[in-house]
């Protein structure tokens, strides 16, 4: 006897999606309303890799997230939750660590500074990185940048270089936790030939032009973040993007300030 596909289902319980497919009610049911999950477990249920966790000062962070952050129009999620995950109180020194949670920069010594919170979370932002792309930081200062971006994919690379900054740096990344971050003592404005090519750079320090051996090793469809602005100077911070036929587009951001890029005599 012939009976309609239509009536079939109602009469098995079954649901109709499409003529090649059906489901059980039950599961169905099952399916559409999934258990929730963090963003972390996301991540880790397609790629793994270490990410050390600090409960100290965890709800100060997260009002900073939310008031000055989140409130200032950040809306990627990735990069709130990163943000609200790295103890910026353990990147300053211990005289200002009171201050951390407020969104400014502070002074890390040697002439360098640690960014407004804003403008990290902004800048990673605007990097649109994916958890396995490769992403080289000029300027790690005093680490922060970098942990954030840790936060994201495991393939972080970077480069500072003021020779005491740098150590301290890759001493704090061992000391908390961040063993996915690869660091090099060096002229920033040189890239790091032997890991290149990258999916993404940012500078942390205002360079006057678009150094050309970053360029060089920006993937095609690479995307680059940089203040770009004589010391100073009230500067731009531009993205730079790498079209899949070598050629550069460049689009200005915001006005900033920052320390300017140096390099080896």
């Amino acid at each position: 006897m012939h009976m309609s596909l239509k009536k079939l289902c109602s009469l098995t319980g079954m649901v109709l999606l499409s003529p090649f497919l059906q489901l059980d009610k039950d599961l169905l049911a099952h399916v559409s309303s999934p258990p929730t999950l963090s963003l972390s477990e996301i991540r880790n249920d397609t790629l793994e890799w270490p990410r050390p966790r600090f409960d100290e000062r965890k709800k100060e962070r997260y009002r900073m997230v939310e008031k000055g952050i989140k409130a200032g129009g950040i809306t990627d999620e990735t990069t709130l939750e990163a943000m609200r995950h790295v103890p910026r109180h353990l990147f300053v020194p211990d005289p200002l660590r009171l201050f951390a949670y407020q969104n400014r920069p502070l002074p890390i010594g040697n002439g360098q500074t640690i960014s407004q919170p804003y403008i990290v979370a902004y800048m990673t932002q605007a990097l649109n990185l994916k958890a396995g792309e490769k992403v080289l930081e000029i300027g790690t200062g005093s680490g922060y940048q970098a942990a954030v971006l840790s936060e994201i994919t495991p393939r972080v690379y970077t480069i500072e270089i003021v020779e005491e900054l740098g150590k301290i740096a890759r001493a704090r990344f061992k000391e908390l936790g961040y063993k996915t971050i690869k660091t090099k003592i060096g002229d920033g404005y040189k890239g790091w030939e032997e890991h290149a090519p990258f999916d993404a750079i940012i500078l942390t320090a205002a360079a006057e032009e678009i150094p050309p051996a970053l360029i060089r090793q920006l993937k095609p469809d690479g995307i680059m973040i940089m203040p770009e602005g004589a010391p100073g100077t009230v500067q731009e911070l531009i993205k730079v993007t790498k079209t899949g036929d070598g050629n550069i587009q460049t689009e200005k951001l915001l006005p900033v300030r920052f320390v300017p890029m140096t390099r080896e005599d």
